[in-house]
C-alpha cells in the first residue's frame, strides 16, 4: 500500500509529472489524461454514493471504486514495468463482475422501450453523469491504446462500466418510484 507522507512535492510545478515506474512525462500526455479521466469518474461515483443510493448499488459501487483505483494504477505503469512493481491489473473477472451486475439489473428492469433522458432522483442523475464521464474516459483510454500498450481488459472494463452505470441509474429511479422520462424526438 502506498504511504503518502507529504502531499506536495513541487516536482510537478513545471508541467511534468511521474509515472509509477519513474518516467517523467508532460501532464497533458495521453496516459496522464486517461487515468485523470478515470480519477474524475471515480470522484463522480463518490458523489452519487453520497446521495444515499439503495444498498445494492452502494455495495456494488464501492467495489467498483476500488477497481477504478486498480485501473488507474494499471494505466499509471508502462506495460514493461508492471512485473517489476507487481501491479494489480484489470482482468477478465472484473469485466465478468460488471456483466453480472448488468444482467441482474436488466432482468429486474426489463427491456428498454425507448431512449431515456438523464435525471430522476439525485442519485440516478449523478450516476448518469458518471456514465457520461465513463464514456469520455473510454475515448481517452482508447486514444492512448492506439499509441501505447495497455492491459487488454482495460477498454472492455470501461465499456461495461458505462453500461452498468446506466442500468444502475435506471434501477435507482425504480427503487425511488420515479418514472423514467423518455426522449420525445422532434
Amino acid at each position: 500500500m502506498p504511504r503518502l507522507t507529504k502531499i506536495y512535492t513541487r516536482k510537478g510545478d513545471t508541467g511534468i509529472t511521474g509515472l509509477g515506474g519513474g518516467q517523467r512525462v508532460p501532464k497533458e500526455s495521453a496516459r496522464i489524461s486517461a487515468f485523470g479521466d478515470i480519477d474524475e469518474l471515480n470522484s463522480q461515483i463518490g458523489v452519487a454514493i453520497s446521495c444515499g443510493l439503495c444498498d445494492e448499488l452502494q455495495n456494488a459501487l464501492q467495489k467498483i471504486q476500488n477497481d477504478l483505483f486498480d485501473l488507474g494504477s494499471d494505466l499509471c505503469f508502462l506495460e514493461e514495468d508492471k512485473k517489476k512493481y507487481n501491479i494489480s491489473e484489470i482482468g477478465g473477472e472484473h469485466v465478468q463482475n460488471l456483466e453480472t451486475i448488468i444482467d441482474k439489473l436488466t432482468t429486474e428492469l426489463g427491456p428498454l422501450e425507448n431512449f431515456i433522458l438523464p435525471g430522476g432522483s439525485p442519485g440516478a442523475a449523478h450516476l448518469q453523469l458518471a456514465r457520461a464521464l465513463c464514456r469520455r474516459a473510454e475515448r481517452r483510454v482508447t486514444q492512448l491504446a492506439r499509441s501505447e500498450a495497455i492491459s487488454e481488459k482495460v477498454i472492455p472494463y470501461i465499456n461495461r462500466l458505462s453500461d452498468a452505470l446506466f442500468m444502475m441509474a435506471r434501477y435507482e429511479n425504480r427503487k425511488r418510484n420515479i418514472d423514467e422520462t423518455t426522449w420525445v424526438p422532434g
